[in-house]
């Protein structure tokens, strides 16, 4: 089984009688104090909007879930759950703890600055309008065949995104992101007792590395039309300050706590997916 990633974090931008599912409940790692010295750059970056695409990717992510798993249960049940894993207050209090934790308060200032520039406003708004627009699959069909034809004609601003694809390790995180979630997804089916087909945890893992060079081709496809796409209006020389602001030690650190972040996030609700999509592959109703 191929899952489609949930997710892809862009820059700095888962019949014995009823039961009852729950979604996993993480234990915080900052302060309160560490949180609120964050929630100013996590807003400027625009994450909260971030987090209302993720829950629609999200929901139409796991009604395909639904229909290859299970089509003829949880008609009723199955959303509620979903929705609720996907509730972005819970998404967002996750995020929030996780970006906080022990983030150095210096770090924050030069990020902050960025952001809430002109130039840094304009790319928030340019990424999310994006993820927003991808939606809708005939959009992302169109943004690949941009892509496409930007390679067939060697367009000079490949090399541009392939710079800030280079300077934020947006391939490699992405990739690494997925293959966790989709383990997850998997540690969750194994919770409910579903995992026949995998013996035994070094089963599970080579199953995920066994999808690691498709996720890795679509994962390059889709984040090289999305930036073809979300970047068309800057000019090489504002992509290029982008980047260089990722390659700072703020922005460094703000990437390694960001791509952590979903990484938790990712691996949460796709443990909280597999474990109650397994309870309806084993006859329970939620």
């Amino acid at each position: 089984m191929i899952l489609k990633s949930i997710a892809l974090v862009v820059g700095l931008a888962v019949l014995s009688g009823p039961a009852t599912a729950q979604v996993t409940e993480a234990p915080q790692r900052s302060t309160p104090e560490e949180r609120d010295r964050v929630r100013p750059l996590f807003e400027a970056a625009g994450l909260p909007e971030l987090l209302d695409v993720i829950r629609k990717e999200g929901l139409t992510h796991a009604e395909d879930l639904k229909e290859e798993l299970f089509p003829d249960r949880g008609e009723a049940t199955w959303p509620a759950f979903v929705s609720a894993a996907y509730d972005v207050d819970r998404m967002a209090a996750i995020l929030l703890d996780n970006l906080a934790a022990e983030f150095e308060p210096w770090h924050v200032d030069p990020l902050m600055d960025f952001f809430t520039s002109d130039l840094g406003e304009r790319i928030v708004r340019l990424e999310v309008s994006a993820r927003v627009a991808l939606l809708e699959p005939s959009v992302e069909d169109a943004a690949k065949d941009i892509l496409s034809a930007m390679r067939s004609t060697g367009d000079a601003r490949l090399g541009v995104l392939e710079d800030f694809v280079a300077a934020n390790d947006l391939l490699e995180m992405n990739v690494a992101s997925s293959l966790n979630a989709n383990y997850a997804f998997y540690s969750g089916l194994a919770g409910a007792g579903v995992m026949d087909h995998f013996p035994g945890e070094g089963e599970m893992v080579q199953e995920v590395w066994r999808q690691e060079p498709e996720i890795r081709a679509e994962t390059e496809e889709w984040l090289f039309a999305f930036l073809a796409m979300a970047f068309q209006p800057l000019s090489d020389e504002e992509i290029n300050t982008y980047s260089e602001l990722s390659l700072s030690e703020a922005g460094r650190r703000f990437n390694r706590k960001l791509f952590s972040a979903f990484d938790e996030l990712f691996q949460t609700v796709s443990y909280d997916l597999g474990l109650a999509a397994g309870r309806f592959l084993d006859g329970e109703d939620l």
